[in-house]
Order: structure tokens, then sequence, then C-alpha cells
């Protein structure tokens, strides 16, 4: 290896020895060889990013805390190396500085691990498949975060200028305690995760107002070609569904009421099943009808209605897409446990350069966990969905706390990840307990609207396939 500070000798068969072991796993290769620190820096790139994992996976109560940690088991390891600086400010601030280029040579590293480790999970009925979904996260209360994080206006002038002349009217002091109210700092979160493997694959982070769509968007090229695509009612669109057939992937996606579907268009040949999306907006600029299949399940309580751009059942069947939308649940439980195990429902840095990059290096850390994890238990035969996060993290925090010493039997980190694996046993069904914050008003995504295309959209979907044919003849 290059680095220097790899080749440095700890204490033969620490705990800290065996964190070193996992890093040098995931950063297998010249990852950093065109990252180049002042000739001054006492940290390296390798020693930055081993710091910053140890510094998100720690649960000190503070930053700095955790930070002091880190630095701990840097100081301990590499011995022979000029010490790292161990103040919190220059280290945060030197993350700020390069925390873009290094999440994206790690995310790059992450993918090819996830890929070669985890092949037997790599597809799911033969599809490349990748869910995505977004969720928000706290922020602390202070004005830079208020004014990075908290929803802009979305009212126009007028309707502001109104507001404002009605706000003059009311009380001052009830006034700034409503604006103070609904100005909530947030930052909202939209992540592709790799179903198969169970792991994330890109993420996209913003202020509370973020579009997960335009979220989604940017990272589409980041799939590979012929991939599929799977998301619940919210990401629904002419424009947004357009663009992920122009990147040359396949989707699988639920709809509701939000959604206008036409039958009998008569653009390519009909069969049972077949339905357009074909918005008037899209209709009057002559650009094409998006060809999708419709596919209705029975789910626990009301049916579930998914379209898919898959159109042949031979190449999806329709078990295979519930089987798959089914599996879409995976990110559900990934937000839960990067909120309430990994314990980041509320962000604890008061600056938002450093909310951002706490965030980045807070997903780097439990796509690490779990990368480093499932290639241990699934070699074991066990599937990603039985491994217990809260189990990993445990594993992983008990050598970091006890870095000098050297395992006793049975509490070497392979032997605790052995022991992260969700219990066998059947849990009941606790929809009728009635919770403090259960919420009960939430509104089923119901039926998407299915109408009989009209004469003149057939005669107008006759005149736009005829001139797509024209053009394909002339290109």
């Amino acid at each position: 290896m290059s680095h220097q500070d790899r080749i440095s000798k700890p204490a033969i068969g620490s705990h800290a020895e065996s964190l070193k072991a996992a890093l040098d796993w995931l950063l297998a290769g010249d990852l950093f060889a065109e990252i180049g620190f002042r000739a001054d820096c006492t940290w390296t790139p390798y020693t930055l990013v081993f710091a910053a994992m140890l510094w998100v996976w720690g649960d000190e109560n503070s930053l700095g805390e955790r930070f002091s940690s880190a630095h701990k088991v840097i100081k301990w390891l590499f011995k022979c190396q000029p010490v790292p600086a161990d103040s919190y400010q220059a280290f945060i601030k030197l993350l700020r500085k390069w925390t873009t280029p290094l999440r994206n040579r790690l995310q790059v590293a992450f993918r090819q691990r996830t890929e070669t480790a985890l092949k037997t999970y790599w597809t799911i009925r033969g599809w490349l498949v990748f869910a995505c979904d977004g969720s928000r996260a706290d922020v602390p209360r202070t004005r830079k975060n208020e004014a990075r994080y908290s929803p802009k206006s979305k009212l126009s002038r007028a309707a502001q200028k109104r507001h404002c002349v009605r706000r003059r009217r009311a009380d001052k002091r009830k006034r700034e305690q409503r604006e103070r109210k609904a100005n909530v700092p947030r930052i909202w979160l939209t992540t592709l995760w790799h179903v198969g493997a169970g792991l994330p694959w890109n993420w996209r982070i913003g202020p509370s107002d973020s579009s997960e769509r335009g979220h989604l968007e940017s990272m589409l090229a980041t799939l590979p070609a012929r991939a599929m695509l799977t998301a619940d009612a919210g990401f629904v669109g002419y424009e947004l569904w357009q663009l992920i057939a122009a990147a040359q992937l396949e989707m699988l996606v639920r709809v509701g009421g939000n959604v206008r579907l036409l039958t009998k268009l008569g653009y390519v040949h009909e069969r049972n099943g077949l339905v357009y999306l074909w918005p008037n907006k899209a209709a009057k600029k002559r650009l094409p009808p998006l060809v999708l299949r419709l596919i209705v399940a029975q789910g626990p309580r009301q049916p579930i209605y998914l379209v898919t751009s898959v159109t042949n059942p031979r190449k999806l069947s329709d078990r295979a897409a519930v089987e798959i939308y089914g599996r879409r649940w995976g990110i559900e439980l990934f937000y839960r446990n990067y909120k309430q195990t990994f314990e980041r429902r509320k962000l604890r840095s008061h600056n938002p350069d450093n909310v951002a990059v706490e965030m980045e290096w807070s997903l780097l850390g439990m796509w690490a966990l779990g990368l480093h994890s499932h290639q241990h238990l699934t070699s074991k035969g066990v599937p990603p969905e039985k491994i217990s996060f809260a189990g990993v993290l445990r594993a992983y925090r008990r050598p970091l706390r006890e870095y000098r010493c050297r395992p006793e039997t049975g509490q070497s980190l392979s032997e605790l990840l052995d022991l992260a694996i969700i219990d066998s046993y059947d849990r009941k069904n606790k929809a009728s307990r009635d919770y403090p914050q259960k919420k009960t008003d939430r509104q089923a995504a119901g039926p998407p609207k299915i109408i009989k295309a009209s004469s003149t959209q057939i005669e107008l979907a006759r005149q736009v396939r005829k001139n797509d044919s024209k053009k394909r003849l002339s290109a």
C-alpha cells in the first residue's frame, strides 16, 4: 500500500487493530492518490477518513467528545507518524474542505465493493433494483441554520404584501411566536438504496423544502443502465418518468389518485393491463405518451396500484413486481435505523456547513458499517434482511471504547458481528396499540384515475406516432 500510515505497527491483536483492518478492507486501493494536504498538515487523507468514521460511530453526547475518542485511537494506532492535531475545530475545518472529494471517492469504492462482495444479492429476480425515498432530520435552531434550512415562503409578491399588511395589525408578540414556530430548520435527505444488498447507493441533501423528485433527477446518472427504480406514490409525473426512460432505466412505482392514466389510446398494440400517462400539457406539445403496465395487488388493507415501464409480463411477472415493490420497504427501515438506532433524528452541529458535513459522514459511516458487516455475515449464509443494525453498531462501538485492549474470548469484532442477527421469533401485530403520538388521519393512496381515451386523443396519438416514425427514418 502506498500510504505510510498503513504500514505502522499498532499493538498486535488489539481492538484498534481490528478496526483498522476493517477500514483497510473498505479502502483497498489507492483511493486518495490524487489528494494531497499541505506539507505542514499532520493529517493524511487516510487518517482523516479513519478519524471521521470513528467520529460518527461514537456514542458520546457531543461531537467534540466523539472526536476526542477517535483521536485517541488514531494516536494509538499510528505511533510512528506525526501525531494529528487534536483540535476539533481544525478537524472539522479540514473536513469541510475535503468532504466532497473524499465522499465521491468513497462512494465509488463502496459501490464496487458492494458488487464484488455481495454478488449473490446484487439482483432480485434478475433485476438490479434501487429504491428511492426522502426524509427530514432536525437541526439545532440557530440563526444560520434557520437561514439555510428553514422552508422559504412560496407566496407570490402580491400575496406576501397582503400577508404583511395583516401581520402589522396583529399583536407583535404573537406574530413573533408564530413566525418562530413556523421557521423550523430541518435538513432534507433523499436516498437511493440498493434493495438487494440493503445498503445506500447515493444521496442528496438540502433545505427542508427541497424537492425529492429534483434530488432523484440529479442522481439518475449514477445508476447502471437497465436498472430498475422502485418508489412510492410521491415520485410520479410525466417529466420525471420521461427522464427515467431517457436514462435507460426501468421503473416500478406505486400510483394513487394524483395520477390520471389512459386506456385504449392505440399508440401501441393494445393488450390487457396496458395504460398510458399522457397529460394534456404533454399532448399539446406533441410529446409522445408514456406506455406503461398497470398491476393491481391486494395489500394488507386495500388494493395497491403499481405501474411499470416493463410492459412485457414475461420479463417481469405480476408476482415478481409485487415482490420487488414489497422489498422497497427496506429503505423505510434504513431511515428508522438512521434516525433512531444511529441517533440522527436531530443533528448536533450549530453551523450550517458543519450540519452538511455531519450528515454526509454519518451516511458514509453507516454505509461502511453495513458494507463490512454484510460482507462478513452473508459469507456465512445470513441474508442482508436478517442483519441487525443495532447489533452491528454495538459490535463496532465496543472496540472503539476498548481500543487498547486485546479482545477476550467471544468479544472480538468478528465474533460480535456473528451475534448481530435479528432473532427469529414471531412478533405480534402492534397496530391496535394506543400509542400517544399514533397517527390515525393518514389517507390511503387510493386508486389512480383511469379514463378511456377520447376520439380526439386517439387521433392526436396517431399523429404523434406518425411524426415520431418520420423522425426515426430521417435519423
